[in-house]
């Protein structure tokens, strides 16, 4: 299994812990059954995740976390192991982190097992789908807490 962490670790970005991200990260595959996979994770500042919010979304402005799956669409069959990527907005997240009153390192956290659900197909745009998503973040989020 890999995770490949990757990003800006400029003075002027928020700080984050890299080792328990990676390991947050390790934990959080085995127990989707991704144990030979590879994951990529990229934190970026709220500039760049805007950049790309518009360029693929069509939305204007930074936000927290996107996804960009590699087991489907074209080029799936060339994806071998690796997942995707789950790019995070680190200054939004520490913005959010603040307003929800827990560590950076949760919310980064929170918004890694977000964005690696979507790389494996799950959605939130029906209740449904949202109520199945929101149950298997927690279902993950007890995993890594504990």
């Amino acid at each position: 299994m890999t995770v490949r962490i990757t990003g800006s670790r400029a003075r002027s970005l928020p700080r984050t812990d890299r080792r328990l991200l990676r390991s947050r990260a390790v934990r959080m595959l085995r127990e989707l059954g991704h144990s030979r996979s590879e994951l990529s994770l990229s934190l970026v500042n709220d500039v760049r995740i805007a950049e790309l919010n518009e360029g693929w979304r069509g939305k204007s402005g930074p936000t927290d976390v996107l996804a960009f799956p590699l087991l489907e669409g074209e080029g799936a069959d060339f994806a071998g192991d690796l997942l995707g990527d789950v790019v995070i907005g680190i200054e939004t997240a520490a913005s959010q982190a603040r307003r929800a009153r827990r560590s950076l390192d949760d919310e980064v956290a929170r918004l890694m097992i977000h964005g690696t659900l979507h790389l494996l197909g799950h959605d939130h745009e029906q209740e449904d789908e949202a109520r199945e998503m929101r149950s298997e973040e927690r279902r993950l989020w007890r995993v890594l807490r504990g």
